[in-house]
């Protein structure tokens, strides 16, 4: 959600810039700056328990990264000579961000998608874990945690260990994935090697 939020409004406002631009700068910043998880324990208390609040909360949080790197992208590939060269040609400013920016900076955008999955995978473990992210009968690493904390006392360690490791291999392997996946997309990255 937070992808398909974020992305239009990054291409809008990197383009037309103005009074628009400037407000959604100021309005991204301004939720940029609260910790993601932080973010998500607020939200979770305002809009309650549940899958879909979850995802609400998780998607807030994310917006402005996609917005941001959409939107810096844009602003530097419009001045480029071929989107002057299309509006000089009559392009409209729908076939501008549809055919020629949106192709230019959408690259970027599935690096930051892997990155973003494997953070909220932790804040919904730390939202779990807290109590506040799914209900108590959803399956979720963060609840298997925050249950396997009583066990530990009675020597039972083992009830923390899986999901724990689980969520651990998942971010490293989504992390590793999009490493992967930048080099596939820009090829400059791997002429260092």
């Amino acid at each position: 959600m937070s992808l398909i939020i974020g992305v239009p409004l990054g291409l809008v406002s990197g383009y037309l810039g103005g009074k628009l631009d400037r407000v959604l700068v100021f309005l991204m910043d301004t939720i940029y700056t609260l910790p993601g998880l932080l973010l998500s324990v607020t939200l979770a208390f305002v809009v309650g328990r549940g899958v879909v609040n979850a995802a609400i909360a998780l998607s807030i949080a994310y917006v402005p990264q996609y917005y941001r790197v959409v939107r810096n992208h844009t602003a530097s590939v419009k001045t480029e000579l071929f989107i002057e060269a299309a509006q000089a040609m009559g392009a409209s400013t729908n076939r501008v961000l549809s055919r020629y920016l949106f192709l230019n900076v959408i690259p970027s955008v599935p690096v930051l998608f892997t990155l973003n999955a494997a953070d909220a995978i932790l804040i919904l473990g730390g939202l779990g874990f807290l109590g506040l992210g799914l209900p108590e009968q959803t399956p979720e690493w963060g609840h298997d945690l925050r249950l396997a904390l009583d066990a530990l006392p009675t020597g039972v360690w083992w009830t923390a260990l899986f999901p724990g490791l689980a969520m651990t291999l998942m971010v490293v392997g989504l992390s590793l994935f999009g490493e992967g996946l930048s080099e596939l997309i820009n090829p400059r990255l791997r002429q260092g090697n």
